[in-house]
């Protein structure tokens, strides 16, 4: 499985380090916030739904960062904008850290969501577009599952400093991420594909709209797709460490090494699926994985301790995650190249927006039903799984296309 992996050159790696790693810290400031939900509102004397209120505008802001960034990457070069995207994502979590109410911290959370939202695209395109086609449905898992490798740090954060540092403390670790910018300054070079594009001239906003409203049905379709996506992502783990906390009454020890357990499933996950995918296909793999997390519900939400929920953790996650595993290599095959730093997270960040109030709505219902988070959690995952493979199934796929830049 790691063949195609040694035979990377010293840039391709680089660069490919450089994505994984801007998408890891990102998810890891991001997840740093969901672990707190039920600290924050004690501390402020309120209710998680409302500052779960959070979560629905880091999700709304991200696709204006998505678009921004986006155009940036494509008029400046990949390299660099994704030096000021990691820079400022970890700066806006520090400023987090010392917010004096809850409403300061909303707001906080949105410029955060912006700073967030333009990292994917920008990322993934630095990398899918150095990297070669051959294997390019694992490098493609490994990518995406830097969101799960995020969520495994934040998981570690949470279970051994939170008691020590409070949530404040946590927003004043997730700054860290600043330090990424060290190494891609020093060590990773610009997609070659944006170089030899830009041999000709460089694209302005009126080129990158026209070529936008020439797909506008692949966005359009790109944009459902990523909607189930993340409902089936944030649906099964936003609320999950408040469920396992105030359903069960774990403590932040017990919910964060579930966590772990459950993200070294889907960090698994999306590498076995995203190879799977160079042999069955894109959207055979998402589909497969979709139907694979239905069989998984119950041990999921209804187990009845630390071990067996985190088995049933480690085996819907390694569902959830195995399909989005796929997901950069076949959005990016399926952009087309004079926007392909723009449309591809754009639309995904467009269906996190769809999705935005996904966290806020499930706990108001499992609050209404007396915390009955179960259910709730149940009903969404097995709606959204059948959801996700019906709109796979009316798509297309263009496995190993080159990702160059026409002129």
């Amino acid at each position: 499985m790691l063949e195609p992996y040694r035979q990377l050159s010293r840039p391709q790696r680089t660069a490919f380090f450089a994505a994984l790693g801007g998408w890891t810290l990102d998810a890891f400031d991001f997840f740093l916030f969901v672990f707190c939900l039920q600290a924050i509102a004690a501390d402020f004397g309120t209710d998680v739904k409302s500052v779960a209120e959070g979560i629905f505008l880091t999700l709304a802001f991200r696709p204006l960062g998505a678009l921004f960034f986006g155009w940036l990457a494509e008029k400046y070069g990949r390299r660099p904008i994704l030096m000021i995207n990691v820079a400022s994502f970890a700066l806006v979590e520090l400023a987090s850290a010392f917010a004096p109410d809850l409403r300061t911290l909303l707001v906080l959370r949105a410029v955060f969501g912006f700073a967030m939202g333009g990292e994917w695209g920008v990322g993934a395109a630095l990398a899918l577009e150095t990297l070669p086609a051959k294997g390019r449905g694992f490098f493609s898992g490994l990518l995406q599952e830097g969101y799960v490798l995020g969520f495994l740090l934040a998981s570690v954060v949470f279970a051994y400093a939170f008691v020590h540092v409070g949530w404040r403390g946590m927003f004043v670790i997730g700054v860290a991420p600043a330090l990424l910018v060290f190494f891609i300054r020093r060590a990773v070079e610009e997609s070659p594909a944006w170089l030899a594009g830009t041999q000709y001239r460089r694209p302005t906003a009126r080129d990158m709209w026209h070529a936008a409203r020439g797909y506008f049905p692949t966005l359009v379709f790109l944009v459902v797709l990523m909607a189930c996506f993340n409902a089936f992502s944030h649906g099964s783990q936003d609320l999950y460490p408040t469920f396992l906390q105030v359903q069960h009454g774990f403590s932040p020890e017990a919910t964060g090494n579930i966590a772990i357990v459950m993200n070294i499933g889907a960090l698994l996950g999306g590498v076995f699926f995203g190879t799977l995918s160079e042999k069955i296909g894109r959207r055979r793999a998402i589909m497969l994985a979709a139907v694979l997390a239905l069989p998984m519900i119950p041990l999921w939400a209804y187990a009845h301790s630390v071990v067996m929920f985190a088995f049933g953790g480690f085996a819907m996650q390694f569902m959830v995650q195995g399909a989005w595993g796929v997901v950069p290599a076949h959005l990016n095959e399926l952009s087309p190249s004079s926007v392909r730093a723009i449309l591809p997270g754009f639309a995904y960040q467009l269906g996190n927006l769809a999705m935005a109030k996904m966290a806020p709505f499930q706990a108001g219902i499992a609050q209404a039903r007396g915390n009955d988070y179960a259910l709730v959690l149940s009903v969404t995952l097995a709606v959204v799984a059948v959801m996700l493979v019906i709109v796979t199934a009316l798509g297309r796929e263009r496995r190993a296309a080159p990702l160059t830049i026409s002129s």
